[in-house]
């Protein structure tokens, strides 16, 4: 393969570093919210929005871990913390001790339900209204591409192949 015919065009290096831009600055962005609105952090506001999502708000530690792209260690390190809050529990499954599930508890649930708004109004702000209601499509195809790709097993629930959409 000719080594100049990997390089970007011109084009492509504008979109990228946009891109690449956007990967840094958003989620540091949604943090800052989140921070001063909620006191989470993202990571932990995932958790916890992904087990209000759950049937009996109840899921395996592993399974999270996978869904929300961390490792088992990192989530339970943001658990236990969660936890501290009163917000998660963990307890042994019934029909497999080696497995320990996370539940969202009643006052978790009401830490999502006062969390979201804001949450959305700022995702709304950042993301939406900048794209403008005829380009969400776009948005979403362009996205889910690009989702696919770096998440082929479809673990994270917004990626298109996962069991969730």
């Amino acid at each position: 393969m000719d080594r100049m015919a990997a390089w970007l065009t011109a084009e492509e290096q504008r979109a990228w570093r946009r891109t690449a831009a956007v990967f840094t600055l958003l989620p540091a962005a949604l943090d800052a919210q989140l921070q001063r609105d909620a006191g989470l952090t993202q990571f932990s506001y995932l958790v916890l929005a992904m087990l209000s999502e759950e049937p009996g708000r109840t899921m395996p530690m592993s399974e999270l871990a996978s869904m929300v792209s961390s490792s088992l260690s990192r989530l339970s390190h943001v658990v236990s913390r969660l936890e501290k809050q009163g917000w998660v529990s963990r307890e042994p499954c019934e029909g497999n001790g080696r497995v320990t599930m996370a539940r969202l508890t009643d006052a978790g649930w009401e830490k999502v339900v006062a969390t979201a708004p804001g949450h959305a109004e700022e995702v709304r702000r950042l993301v939406i209204d900048a794209v403008g209601p005829e380009r969400i499509a776009d948005l979403d195809a362009i996205t889910g591409a690009i989702l696919r790709r770096v998440d082929p097993g479809g673990k994270m629930r917004a990626n298109p192949m996962s069991q969730g959409c």
